[in-house]
């Protein structure tokens, strides 16, 4: 998951996590592999050959993730560019120290290959200056798409909070003043609702929140829609048992039950039951959220807008969980249902 408190210029990956470095032994072995077939045609010997840099390529490759991994904190308060020069600089270093290393261990191996002590370094560090260039390439372009698509996804947020105040404030302001001579405390819990409503949605749009927060502030939107739409709006709440901890983007399910109210109840006569429900899988959590479709539009659910909202979230989860397909939504017997996950890979998940 993102953390979305680090900012950094550094395009590099996280050379401490097991991903990173399952990558690269996987392409170290890779180049081993293609070395060895760059001496067609195989002599007897091609398995001793292939072992032998697998061990030097490897050797060489962890050396270099380790000493980046060691310097990862310092190489992330530099620029851009200084990255490149100094982690590049920092790889070049390393596989000379490993290749003279291995010169002495494995002379022999060193000597029929490359006919001396200078061969030996200079095809290495060639290879290696090579190789170590297209990756910090390749990891600076991959840089540069996640910070587009975050781009992106703040932009899509930003354009969900404008929608939000003009969307439902008439509505407020209504049952606000309907209810501030007859019930006057119903009246101030409503703008104390609409208050946290608009504080969350003005916030940093980096941030984030927990699945309790998030549930709190859908609560007081559902009792100010309730107000409004008295009888017509029912609530089925089933979410025991789910860890209230679990991190995730601030306004994730609350658009969700807008666009079941605006694009559902409020569309029909007598109304409707929206269903919230939620289940612990292994590694990740699912909040389902059901509601009645008007039968006069039986292929959609509202206007042609009623997806800007479900299309936000999907981009922020994306963006912030780093995974596609974290929102699915259809329609099935009349029924709109939208499926929310959310990884979270503590203990508890597995044990409920």
């Amino acid at each position: 998951m993102n953390n979305p408190e680090e900012t950094s210029d550094s395009f590099l990956p996280d050379f401490c996590g097991a991903r990173t470095v399952f990558v690269v032994v996987l392409l170290a072995e890779l180049l081993a592999v293609l070395l060895t077939l760059a001496q067609l045609p195989f002599h007897r010997q091609h398995m001793v050959e292939l072992a032998m840099y697998s061990l030097f390529i490897q050797w060489a490759a962890l050396s270099c993730i380790a000493i980046l991994c060691i310097f990862r904190r310092h190489l992330n308060t530099l620029k851009g560019y200084q990255v490149g020069v100094i982690s590049y600089l920092i790889t070049q270093v390393t596989t000379l120290i490993v290749t003279e290393l291995a010169w002495w261990v494995q002379h022999e191996w060193a000597v029929r290959d490359y006919f001396g002590h200078g061969m030996f370094a200079l095809r290495i560090m060639g290879i290696s200056a090579i190789v170590w260039a297209l990756a910090l390439r390749y990891f600076y372009v991959q840089f540069q798409l996640r910070q587009q698509v975050v781009a992106e996804a703040e932009s899509r947020f930003q354009a969900l909070q404008a929608r939000i105040k003009p969307h439902f404030l008439f509505n407020c302001m209504n049952t606000i003043a309907s209810l501030i001579r007859r019930e006057p405390a119903a009246a101030e819990q409503v703008v104390e609702d609409l208050a946290d409503l608009f504080r969350v949605s003005l916030q940093d749009v980096r941030g984030q929140t927990t699945l309790e927060e998030e549930l709190d502030l859908c609560r007081r939107y559902l009792r100010i829609e309730q107000l409004r739409l008295g009888e017509r709006l029912e609530v089925d709440w089933r979410l025991d048992g789910l860890p209230q901890q679990a991190a995730l983007p601030p306004l994730t399910l609350q658009p969700l039950l807008e666009n079941a109210i605006y694009h559902g109840i409020e569309r029909l006569p007598a109304g409707g039951r929206i269903s919230v429900h939620g289940e612990a899988a292994r590694g990740c959590l699912q909040i389902h959220i059901e509601n009645p479709l008007p039968e006069q539009e039986p292929g959609t659910q509202g206007h042609r807008g009623n997806r800007l909202a479900q299309d936000n979230v999907a981009q922020r989860l994306n963006a912030y969980f780093e995974k596609p397909g974290l929102l699915t939504a259809g329609q099935e017997d009349g029924r709109y249902h939208v499926i929310v996950t959310i990884p979270y890979e503590h203990e508890d998940t597995d044990s409920r």
